[in-house]
C-alpha cells in the first residue's frame, strides 16, 4: 500500500529531505519555493494555491514529491493553455481550477517528479490524477520537464507538448574570445560592436553570496517592477521574494548590475545549477544600445565559461537571442485532461502542433551565427 497526501505548503515539509530529492536544481529547492510562500507570491489572492502531493518511505521519510498548485488562472506558467480554457468554457464546463505541476513564475527546465526511485513516479501521477478526478479539476499540467523525465509521464499517459526556447551550449570553451572563434566572422565582429558598445560608460558587476547587498536587491526590484508592468501587466514577484531569496540561496544567485556614477542603472537576475546557469529576470531605468544582449546574454556566457557550466537557459520567447549564439532547443509539457472527449481534442491539438514546432527548430538550427562545416 503506497499512500500520497496533500501538503499545505512546501514548508509544512522538512528541508532536508525535500532537497534530498531535487537534484540540485534550484527552482524545486525547498528555499525557492518557501520564498515564494513565505514572500506571499504565492498562496492566497495569488491563483497560486500550494498542493504539495508527498509519498513517504517506510523510514516516514518523504520518498517522492510533487511540487504543485491549485491554479484559477493561467498566469506565469509560459505554456499558454488560455486557448484550451476558452474551448472548454464555450462547451459549458469549468477549466478552473486545474492542477499545475512547476516551479511558479519559472521557464526553466527541471524535475518535475521529485523521486527518491522511479517507481513512485507512477503512483505519484495517479495520485494526482484522482486529486483532479475527486475534486472537479479540469486538468493537471507539469511543465518545463526535464527530458529525462518524459518517459514517466508518457507511461502514466500523460499528453506530451512542446515548444522552442533559446540555450546557449558550452563546447568546452576556455574564454569568450574562444566561443567567438566558432562564429562566422560576420557575426563575430557584431558581437565584439555589440559589447564594446554596451560597456561604453558602465561599471559592470557580477555578484553572488555575501557581495549582494540590500541596496542592490533595492535597485533590482525596481528594474523588475518596470520589466513585469510592461510585459505582465504586474510584477509576479513580491518584494519581501527578493529578500528571501538573497538570505536563503545566495550562494547559487549570479546578480549582474550595471553602473552608471556609482548608480545602479539595469540589471540581470540568474540562478546557478549544478551545471547549468538559469537567466530570469532583467530590467533598466535607461535605454542603451545593446545593454540587455550584454547583461542577459553575453555576461552568462562569461560566467557559465568561468564556472565550468555546460549550458545556458536563457528563458522563454526571444528569437533574437539566435544570432548571439543561443540555439533552438525542445521544451516539453505533460497534461492529463478528466474528460475523455476533451482530452481527444487537445490531443489532436498537440499532434498538430508538434509538427509546427519541429519545423520550426528545423528552420532555425539552419540560421545559426556558427561557422558552417
Amino acid at each position: 500500500m503506497i499512500e500520497a497526501r496533500i501538503a499545505p505548503s512546501v514548508g509544512a515539509l522538512p528541508a532536508a529531505e525535500w532537497d534530498a530529492l531535487t537534484g540540485g536544481n534550484p527552482f524545486v529547492s525547498h528555499a525557492f519555493l518557501t520564498a515564494l510562500e513565505d514572500s506571499g507570491s504565492v498562496g492566497p489572492g495569488t491563483g497560486w494555491t500550494p498542493a504539495p502531493i508527498t509519498i513517504c518511505g517506510s523510514d516516514g521519510r518523504l520518498a517522492a514529491a510533487l511540487p504543485a498548485y491549485l491554479k484559477d488562472h493561467s498566469q506565469g506558467e509560459y505554456v499558454f493553455d488560455h486557448a484550451w480554457a476558452d474551448a472548454w468554457h464555450r462547451a459549458g464546463g469549468e477549466y478552473y481550477p486545474k492542477l499545475q505541476i512547476a516551479a511558479p513564475f519559472t521557464p526553466a527546465t527541471g524535475p518535475r517528479l521529485l523521486l527518491a526511485d522511479d517507481a513512485l513516479a507512477m503512483p505519484l501521477l495517479r495520485a494526482a490524477e484522482q486529486l483532479c478526478e475527486a475534486n472537479g479539476l479540469s486538468s493537471a499540467h507539469a511543465t518545463f520537464i526535464d527530458p529525462a523525465q518524459l518517459p514517466l509521464f508518457e507511461s502514466a499517459g500523460w499528453l506530451l507538448r512542446s515548444d522552442i526556447q533559446f540555450h546557449w551550449e558550452n563546447r568546452g570553451y576556455a574564454s569568450f574570445d574562444d566561443f567567438l572563434a566558432a562564429l562566422s566572422s560576420r557575426k563575430r565582429k557584431d558581437l565584439r560592436k555589440e559589447r564594446a558598445a554596451a560597456q561604453q560608460g558602465v561599471d559592470i558587476r557580477a555578484l553572488t553570496g555575501d557581495d549582494i547587498r540590500p541596496e542592490h536587491w533595492d535597485a533590482f526590484w525596481q528594474f523588475y517592477q518596470d520589466t513585469g508592468s510592461r510585459k505582465w501587466g504586474q510584477p509576479y514577484l513580491t518584494r519581501t521574494a527578493f529578500t528571501l531569496l538573497g538570505e536563503r540561496m545566495a550562494e547559487r544567485i549570479l546578480l549582474v548590475l550595471a553602473f552608471i556614477d556609482g548608480q545602479a542603472v539595469a540589471g540581470a537576475l540568474n540562478f546557478i545549477g549544478p551545471d547549468v546557469l538559469y537567466g530570469r529576470y532583467w530590467g533598466a531605468r535607461i535605454d542603451k544600445p545593446f545593454l540587455h544582449f550584454e547583461l542577459c546574454y553575453y555576461q552568462a556566457i562569461d560566467a557559465a565559461i568561468r564556472l565550468g557550466l555546460s549550458r545556458v537557459e536563457a528563458g522563454a520567447q526571444g528569437g533574437h537571442k539566435l544570432a548571439r549564439g543561443y540555439l533552438p532547443e525542445q521544451t516539453w509539457s505533460a497534461h492529463h485532461i478528466v474528460h475523455a472527449g476533451f482530452r481527444e481534442a487537445v490531443a489532436d491539438f498537440l499532434r498538430r502542433e508538434r509538427e509546427g514546432v519541429a519545423a520550426d527548430q528545423l528552420y532555425l538550427a539552419d540560421r545559426t551565427p556558427f561557422k558552417k562545416s
